[in-house]
């Protein structure tokens, strides 16, 4: 299953990739028009993740991946072919995210399904942070694909990553959930679930800052290689790279802080540290590009140390007849923020004078860091709710 999600990661990237290099100059794209197509591919996402995860409740998981795996390919060779602009791209590269709906939680629980409990929670740490590792391939071969031989061919080779999924859902049994009665889309039950509402809505301050960085991190290099200098071969592509690849083993080791020291405060920990370095690159913008690739590695460490614990909080906290519907509300909070920190970035950007000025990245970083730092409030939220519950039911 992590093999496979590599795959179907190749295309998730592509448009960020390349789009300050490549689309925003060939369609004449102000940091806007880029920033709102980028959050194209988190709304289509946010729009179908209810739907596809919560029918996973009810038929097999496994087709709803299948089904969703070659939609998402099939959308990103489509982007290559069609994409001639502004609307045409963004319509396309939503549908792209609307294919992922169906490949990225549906994977979880395809997988969660075919584990017995004791195994779930470092088996999902493992599915959520292979993710990392797929996007800095994403970035890596995008770019290289990009700038030896246009972006239009980097479409087309990523779009094929996807079959490696189809493969895996071939080879992987069938499972099929127990027949149940009541309303689709039933969230009620999932409201009424505090533990995992708290972890739900840290995970959408954990996306917004995610998203709002990888969408413009290549952006932010190249505004440090034109004003700073940096060595040749501390390009873009090796900062991205970097940047995402290094989140898999932050995103175990933060996983296990969780399990040592308490999901809650470990969680809330890494989510303040994260904040803590965005406010340290913003203030820091003009400084010498090796400082910088530092902050922004150590960073790249800080933004995703979270992400496993979040996932498992959310999983272990769900209760199992609505477990589909818990990561549907799950991924529809995290990718509605995440499109909102792309958005939400680039606003900070323009506001303070574009992406050539560091005041637009001071407030730039500033946004990120507020973002984040709303996930202590969620979880403190959600432990102070579960102890009024508690005591409210000793009485």
């Amino acid at each position: 299953m992590c093999i496979g999600q590599l795959g179907n990661l190749l295309p998730h990237v592509t448009l960020s990739a390349n789009l300050a290099q490549h689309l925003m100059p060939a369609w004449g794209l102000s940091a806007a028009e880029g920033g709102m197509m980028a959050s194209g591919y988190a709304f289509g996402y946010m729009l179908a993740v209810p739907v596809l995860t919560t029918l996973t409740d009810r038929i097999d998981a496994r087709l709803v991946l299948l089904g969703g795996s070659v939609v998402s390919g099939l959308a990103t060779v489509a982007f290559g072919i069609f994409a001639q602009g502004f609307w045409s791209g963004t319509i396309i590269w939503s549908l792209a995210g609307l294919g992922f709906a169906g490949a990225y939680m549906p994977g979880l629980k395809a997988l969660t399904d075919r584990l017995p409990a004791g195994d779930t929670s470092r088996a999902v740490t493992l599915y959520t942070s292979s993710f990392s590792v797929g996007v800095g391939l994403s970035f890596l071969i995008a770019q290289v694909l990009a700038d030896g031989w246009g972006w239009r061919t980097a479409f087309y080779v990523t779009g094929i990553g996807p079959i490696a999924m189809v493969v895996a859902c071939l080879l992987i049994d069938s499972r099929s959930p127990a027949p149940r009665a009541g309303r689709f889309l039933n969230f009620a039950p999932v409201f009424a679930n505090r533990e995992a509402l708290g972890y739900i809505f840290g995970y959408g301050a954990h996306c917004f800052e995610l998203y709002g960085i990888r969408t413009w991190l290549v952006g932010f290099w190249i505004y440090v290689v034109a004003h700073q200098g940096a060595p040749s071969w501390l390009s873009p592509v090796l900062m991205s790279f970097c940047f995402a690849v290094i989140s898999m083993p932050a995103s175990i080791l933060g996983n296990e802080a969780a399990l040592k020291f308490g999901r809650h405060r470990a969680i809330t920990v890494v989510m303040i540290a994260s904040a803590c370095v965005a406010l340290v690159i913003g203030l820091n913008a003009t400084a010498p590009a090796w400082l910088l690739a530092l902050l922004l590695m150590m960073y790249g460490l800080t933004v995703p140390a979270d992400s496993g614990a979040l996932t498992a909080g959310t999983s272990a906290a769900a209760v199992s007849e609505h477990r589909g519907a818990t990561l549907a509300l799950h991924s529809t909070v995290g990718f509605g923020l995440s499109a909102i920190g792309a958005w939400g970035t680039v606003v900070a950007l323009d506001a303070a004078g574009g992406p050539q000025r560091a005041e637009g990245w001071l407030l730039a970083f500033i946004v990120l860091a507020a973002g984040i730092a709303l996930g202590p409030l969620a979880l403190l939220w959600s432990r102070t709710a579960r102890s009024d519950e508690l005591v409210s039911r000793s009485q």
